[in-house]
């Protein structure tokens, strides 16, 4: 495939990831069709993230030191590529086990595998879908996990609320990009480009300029709608904390 240009917004803040590479950054409403007729999967090796927050549909490189979530991505690779992530309640921790992780994470794929320098691997994944632990079966080598569906609602097919919802998140993202010297112009092409509503309600949500709490907070909102408001609310606050 020819070289693309991968779009990571992170706060908001847009980074050029270039690579001979399959990634595509932005989710369809094909995609996302695709992606709720999937099946969850019963059980899932558990990758602890320390600062992140996967979003459906979200795509994000992550950088992994431990020798255990090293083994726990070859291993992944090699096989299947999917993997469960949660976020570590304190990132300070070094080894968490099950207490120190949220019990709502993401079912990701594994897209690309990168050897780096430094001999940390990073992992380029894209969230899937929200899932809940049922139990860990297994904390070594690395954490594994039965998992459950969290009950997910999405608003009806032309919802006229949601909808306007959706349009008031465009208008703030366009403002909050308009405001802020530090990001380019192309910010606004990422977000003009999103087909998907609620991958727009995902993607905004993962790039948010608050802490991992608030944002796992919305990753458990299982009401699609009521999810999109509270982003509007968090965009409200950065855009005035911008003028």
């Amino acid at each position: 495939m020819a070289k693309t240009n991968f779009l990571h917004m992170d706060s908001m803040s847009l980074q050029h990831l270039e690579d001979e590479t399959d990634l595509i950054p932005l989710m369809t409403p094909e995609d996302e069709e695709e992606i709720n007729n999937e099946p969850l999967p019963i059980s899932l090796p558990i990758l602890p993230l320390r600062n992140t927050v996967l979003f459906p549909g979200v795509v994000v490189p992550i950088t992994a030191g431990r020798d255990k979530s090293i083994q726990l991505i070859n291993e992944a690779n090699a096989g299947n590529k999917v993997i469960g992530v949660v976020a570590q309640r304190n990132p300070d921790v070094e080894n968490p086990t099950p207490e120190h992780l949220f019990q709502t994470g993401t079912v990701a794929r594994i897209l690309r595998v990168l050897k780096m320098p430094d001999g940390n691997t990073t992992v380029i994944i894209q969230g899937k879908k929200p899932f809940e632990i049922a139990q860990y079966t297994q904390e070594e080598p690395y954490l594994k996990a039965d998992i459950k569906p969290t009950g997910w609602v999405k608003p009806e097919s032309g919802d006229p609320e949601f909808s306007a919802i959706v349009e008031s998140i465009k208008d703030l993202a366009y403002k909050i990009i308009k405001n802020n010297p530090n990001l380019p112009s192309e910010a606004s092409f990422a977000i003009k480009n999103i087909e998907s509503n609620a991958f727009l309600v995902h993607f905004v949500s993962a790039n948010l300029s608050i802490d991992v709490a608030q944002k796992q907070a919305l990753l458990e909102m299982t009401d699609l709608k009521a999810r999109a408001m509270a982003v509007l609310g968090y965009m409200d606050v950065e855009l005035q904390k911008l003028q």
